[in-house]
């Protein structure tokens, strides 16, 4: 597609609001990403645009205490909207909020970092096109591109995967890659039962859906640890450790056998407030 086209495509995009309903969702947690909200943005809508589908954008705000909110708004971008949080909720309660607010056929989450760019959006969807529920980028699978990745945190990643490979034998070699996608049927089961709201909802999430017997293939991208990460790798494993135990207890219980969660319509607020 020529350059041309491709900026006509995004400014339409951009300055037209659709009139018909989106194809692809995309939903874009984030907690203080006020100095990379705006270039993500640019990145995902300068290639999506380029797809031929209609598609909207939904940055699902956590409670930010910087500009992040205020430098998407001011984008006035037709079809991206803004959920706002009064507070901090964890990542998993961001990206549920995104998921059930979002209208598309399929629904892909992406950090904000850009950490996997979204050039792999292809990748992904051409294995729910060929029958998939869900879609996971992985950095383990054979393929996979990692850099910059620290010492301590790939000693931390490799121990956090031997454990959950172990203790939940979900077929995936990487749950906690921020980049994966649903159909919309898929997203709703899923999102409508979990429980976990921080970095763990990945694993939660994954083993929901080997327990309900969806489709979920795996998909080698390449990865780069993002300057100006907020994680603490030691934390995370702390909490990860937790919630492997927290998972197994709500299976016991019966927490999964019914929604914990119902998709609250959204506000009359311009920003598409949306309630955790």
């Amino acid at each position: 597609m020529s350059t041309e086209t491709g900026l006509a495509s995004y400014r339409r995009w951009a300055a037209e609001p659709l009139r018909t309903a989106p194809r692809y969702s995309i939903v874009i947690p984030a907690y203080n990403e006020s100095f990379r909200i705006v270039p993500t943005i640019g990145a995902i809508a300068a290639h999506v645009s380029t797809l031929g589908e209609p598609w909207e954008l939904i940055v699902a705000d956590d409670g930010s205490t910087d500009d992040t909110v205020a430098l998407v708004e001011d984008l006035g971008l037709a079809n991206c909207r803004v959920l706002v949080a009064d507070q901090n909720g964890g990542k998993g309660s961001a990206v549920r909020r995104g998921v059930f607010a979002s209208r598309g056929e399929i629904v892909l989450f992406a950090d904000a970092d850009q950490s996997t760019p979204i050039e792999h959006f292809a990748d992904l969807l051409g294995k729910i096109e060929a029958g998939h529920d869900v879609v996971v980028g992985s950095r383990a699978a054979d393929g996979a591109a990692v850099a910059n990745k620290s010492k301590v945190r790939d000693l931390f990643s490799w121990g956090l995967k031997t454990l959950q490979r172990g203790a939940f034998r979900i077929p995936v070699s990487d749950t906690q890659c921020g980049f994966k996608m649903f159909t919309a049927d898929a997203a709703d089961l899923l999102f409508r039962r979990q429980v976990i709201d921080e970095f763990s909802f990945d694993l939660e999430i994954l083993w929901l859906a080997h327990r309900f017997g969806l489709s979920v293939a795996e998909v080698p991208v390449s990865w780069i640890d993002a300057p100006g990460s907020t994680v603490d790798a030691l934390q995370v494993a702390r909490e990860f450790l937790r919630d492997m135990v927290r998972i197994r207890a709500n299976a016991r219980r019966g927490v999964y056998d019914a929604d914990n969660h119902d998709p609250k319509p959204l506000s009359d607020d311009p920003r598409g407030q949306l309630a955790a």
